[in-house]
């Protein structure tokens, strides 16, 4: 089930997201991707970034566009206690 606009603006510092567009892990599992920030804009409720890390060197911004047409979802295994 993807994430929602909604579920994501509620997203915190190190919550574990899975990409299933990204490139697979060595076992067949979508990749994972830590949470770093997550940032929205008052005058435009609709547009969000997510930065995410991915192993040591890859970083990247999600927008809205990337949970348009991709199926993001988050890992409850890894998920952050608040």
């Amino acid at each position: 089930m993807a994430i929602t606009m909604e579920e994501a603006k509620k997203l915190k510092p190190g919550a574990m997201l899975n990409h299933s567009q990204a490139r697979r892990n060595a076992d067949g599992t979508s990749a994972r991707f830590k949470v770093t920030s997550v940032k929205t804009w008052k005058r435009n409720p609709d547009r969000i970034e997510i930065r995410v890390k991915h192993g040591l060197y890859e970083h990247y911004v999600w927008t809205e566009a990337t949970f348009d047409h991709a199926d993001v979802t988050l890992d409850k295994s890894m998920e952050v206690a608040a």
